[in-house]
C-alpha cells in the first residue's frame, strides 16, 4: 500500500491566499540571510546609492532594510506586498530581465511568515507605511520620511515556527547575512553598504562598511574587491578582460599560490547577479588543474556580462543558478581566459609566500633581562677567527669556509650586458642542503626549490611538445620488462596511444607485465618502474570523469617530475643560472604542478628588520 496516499480520497480544494504565501516563502526565503538578500536587491533596483542594514540576534527578531531609493507611493503599497506584482517586468519577456528582482514575491513572502512594516516616499508624494501580519494587512497611515524606504521585519518565521527549530545559532545567520551583502556589494561599487548588528539595542555596531567607489571599470571594481576581500587579494591577483562573442568576462583571478584549502574565496556573477553555478564552479576548477592540488580552491571575482536573451536566470526559486544558451562557449571563455591571465604573470608568486617565510623566521620574544649576545662578549675562538679575517690572507680562508658560487670565468660585464642582479630572479650565488638555490637580487634575495621549479619547467615543456607533434621519444637499447597485476596492465594498455603521443611506449608482455620500449626524450634516463607506478597513481586519483585532455596533463605532470632535477644534487653555478633564466621565461613558473610556491623572494628591508637593524 502506498504511505503516501490517503485511505479516503479527498475532494480538490484551493488552498487559502494565507496558505499560498506561506508556501512560496518557503522557497523563497530559508533563512534570514534569503530576506536580506530580497530587500537589498530590491533597494539596488530602485536606484538607492545608500543601503543600511540592520539586524538584531542574527535575524531572527529584527531586520531592518533603508535606503535612498526612488520609494513608492501611497496608493502603490498595497501592490507592493502582493504576490506577482511588480515593476520591473511587463511579463511580455521572461528573459529580457536587467534587474535583481521580477517576480514580485518577496514581500509577499515575507509578510506571510513574519511582522512586515513597509515604509516608503517617492517623490512628490507623502510618506506612507503599511504593515502586514502573517498575511494580513493593516491600512495605510501616514508616516515620517525624508525618502527612500524603509522595509522593517521583525519575528521572522513566527507564523511557521516548525521553520524556527531549523535556523543555526544567531552567529552563524549573522555570518551566512554578512556572507550575502558582501557579495552584492561586490556587484554594485557605486552603491556605499552598511551591515549593523543592534541585537544589544541602540545604535549596535558595524560589522561591515563599503563605501561608494568611483573611477572606471577595473578602478571601481578593485576598490570595491579591497574592500571586500582585502588588499592581500588585489596585490596577488591578475586582471582578467577578455570577450567572445559578446560575452564578456571581467574581473581578477588570484595567483595559484594565493590559494585557500576551501572554495570561501570564489566569487562568480552572471550580469551583475551574484550566482553559485556548477558550470562556472567546474570551468574556474578547470582553469587552474595545472597549477593547483585537489586540496586547494583557488580565490576569484569573476563577472559575466551577456545578452540577457543568452541565460536563464528563472531557474531557481533563489535565482542563484542560471542556464547558459551556449554553455561550452562560456566554459570555454574562462579557462582560456584565465590561463591566459595567468601565463602574463609568468614566473610571478604571491607575496604572502614571503610573508609567512619572515613570519616563520621572527626572532624570539625580549625576556625580562637582557640577553647578551656572542657579539658582546666573544670567545676566544671568535676572536682568533677575527683577527684571521683581518689579515691580509683572509681570501684563502673565504675560499675554504665561504658557501659563495664563484663563476667558471670571473670577468668584467661589457658595457651593453646586464648586471644579473637586475633580473627578476636575479644571480644565483649558493646552494644549501643540495636543494634550495640562493639567489641575490637588486633589492633582496631568492630562494628557489630547484626540484619544484625544474618540474613546472620540464611540464611546460612536455605540453608544447604535445601540442605540436608529440613528445619526443628515445628508444632503449634494452627494453624494460615492469611486473605488475593483469588490472594494473589492463589500464595501461587502454592508454597506451596516449602514452605513445607523451613518448612512452609500452606493449603487453604476457601475465600482466608490459614492456617499455621508448620513453620521453626529454627525461633522459629514467626508472621506468617508478614511472609506470605514477602513472597508476594518478589514474585511480582521477578516476574517470575527467576529460581526455585533462587526463592527458595530469600524466603529462606526473612524468615531469621523473624528468626534474631530484633533491639532493649538487649543481654548477651555470646550471643554477640557467634555471634561473629559464623560469623567468616560461609561464606558470611561480609555482610548481601542485600550486606549491617555487621560489621565495625576501626584501633585503625586511631581511634587516629581521636582524633589528633598521
Amino acid at each position: 500500500m502506498n504511505s503516501h496516499a490517503p485511505n479516503i480520497r479527498a475532494s480538490i480544494q484551493p488552498l487559502e491566499e494565507s496558505a499560498i504565501n506561506r508556501i512560496a516563502a518557503g522557497e523563497v526565503v530559508e533563512r534570514p540571510a534569503s530576506a536580506v538578500k530580497e530587500l537589498v536587491e530590491n533597494a539596488v533596483d530602485a536606484g538607492a546609492t545608500r543601503i543600511e542594514v540592520a539586524i538584531a540576534d542574527g535575524g531572527k527578531t529584527l531586520i531592518r532594510v533603508a535606503d535612498d531609493g526612488c520609494g513608492i507611493p501611497p496608493e502603490e503599497l498595497p501592490l507592493a506586498i502582493a504576490r506577482h506584482a511588480t515593476s520591473k517586468i511587463d511579463g511580455s519577456d521572461l528573459l529580457n530581465i536587467h534587474s535583481f528582482g521580477f517576480r514580485g514575491e518577496a514581500l509577499a513572502s515575507l509578510g506571510a511568515v513574519g511582522r512586515l512594516t513597509l515604509t516608503s516616499r517617492a517623490e512628490g508624494h507623502d510618506a506612507a507605511e503599511l504593515s502586514v501580519t502573517g498575511g494580513k494587512t493593516d491600512p495605510i497611515k501616514p508616516a515620517a520620511l525624508s525618502r527612500g524606504t524603509v522595509v522593517t521585519l521583525r519575528n521572522l518565521f513566527f507564523a511557521t515556527p516548525a521553520r524556527l527549530k531549523f535556523l543555526r545559532s544567531d552567529r552563524a545567520e549573522m555570518q551566512a547575512i554578512s556572507d550575502v551583502l558582501k557579495r552584492l556589494a561586490m556587484a554594485e561599487p557605486s552603491v556605499s553598504f552598511t551591515l549593523r548588528d543592534v541585537s544589544g539595542g541602540g545604535e549596535g555596531r558595524v560589522t561591515f562598511g563599503a563605501d561608494a567607489v568611483s573611477g572606471d571599470l577595473f578602478d571601481a571594481l578593485r576598490g570595491r574587491l579591497g574592500q571586500v576581500m582585502g588588499r592581500e587579494f588585489i596585490e596577488n591577483a591578475v586582471s582578467i578582460n577578455a570577450d567572445r562573442e559578446d560575452i564578456r568576462l571581467t574581473g581578477l583571478a588570484g595567483l595559484p599560490t594565493y590559494s585557500r584549502g576551501a572554495a570561501v574565496a570564489q566569487f562568480l556573477f552572471v550580469n551583475g547577479r551574484p550566482v553559485r553555478d556548477k558550470l562556472l564552479i567546474g570551468a574556474l576548477r578547470g582553469a587552474y588543474a595545472d597549477f593547483l592540488s585537489r586540496d586547494r580552491h583557488p580565490a576569484v571575482a569573476l563577472f559575466i556580462d551577456c545578452d540577457p536573451h543568452k541565460v536563464d536566470v528563472n531557474v531557481h526559486p533563489a535565482k542563484s543558478e542560471v542556464r547558459f544558451r551556449e554553455p561550452g562557449l562560456v566554459r570555454g571563455l574562462i579557462v582560456s581566459a584565465l590561463r591566459h591571465a595567468l601565463a602574463e604573470a609568468g614566473h610571478r608568486a604571491s607575496t604572502t609566500v614571503a610573508g609567512a617565510t619572515l613570519g616563520a623566521m621572527r626572532p624570539e620574544a625580549p625576556q625580562s633581562q637582557p640577553r647578551i649576545y656572542q657579539m658582546d662578549r666573544p670567545s676566544f675562538a671568535a676572536k682568533q677567527t677575527a683577527y684571521q679575517a683581518q689579515a691580509p690572507g683572509f681570501a684563502d680562508m673565504q675560499s675554504t669556509y665561504s658557501g659563495r658560487v664563484v663563476e667558471a670565468e670571473d670577468r668584467p660585464h661589457a658595457p651593453d650586458e646586464t648586471p644579473r642582479e637586475n633580473l627578476p630572479l636575479g644571480a644565483a650565488r649558493g646552494q644549501v642542503h643540495e636543494n634550495y638555490i640562493i639567489a641575490q637580487t637588486e633589492d633582496g634575495i631568492v630562494i628557489v626549490d630547484q626540484h619544484a621549479a625544474h618540474e613546472r619547467l620540464v611540464y611546460e615543456k612536455l605540453k608544447t611538445q604535445m601540442a605540436q607533434n608529440g613528445v619526443s621519444a628515445q628508444a632503449l637499447l634494452i627494453p624494460d620488462v615492469v611486473e605488475m597485476s593483469e588490472g594494473d596492465s589492463a589500464r595501461l594498455l587502454d592508454i597506451a596511444g596516449d602514452l605513445t603521443r607523451m613518448g612512452l611506449t609500452i606493449e603487453p608482455f604476457g601475465n600482466g607485465a608490459v614492456v617499455v620500449r621508448e620513453t620521453p626524450a626529454i627525461l633522459g634516463e629514467v626508472n621506468a618502474d617508478a614511472l609506470l607506478r605514477d602513472i597508476l597513481d594518478e589514474l585511480d586519483d582521477q578516476g574517470e570523469a575527467r576529460a581526455v585532455q585533462d587526463r592527458i596533463e595530469a600524466i603529462l605532470s606526473r612524468v615531469a617530475c621523473h624528468g626534474s632535477i631530484r633533491s639532493g644534487r649538487q649543481m654548477r653555478a651555470e646550471e643554477m643560472n640557467a634555471l634561473l633564466r629559464e623560469m623567468e621565461a616560461t609561464p606558470y613558473s611561480g609555482q610548481c604542478n601542485h600550486g606549491r610556491p617555487t621560489y621565495v623572494e625576501l626584501k633585503l628591508s625586511d631581511i634587516e628588520r629581521l636582524f633589528g637593524r633598521t
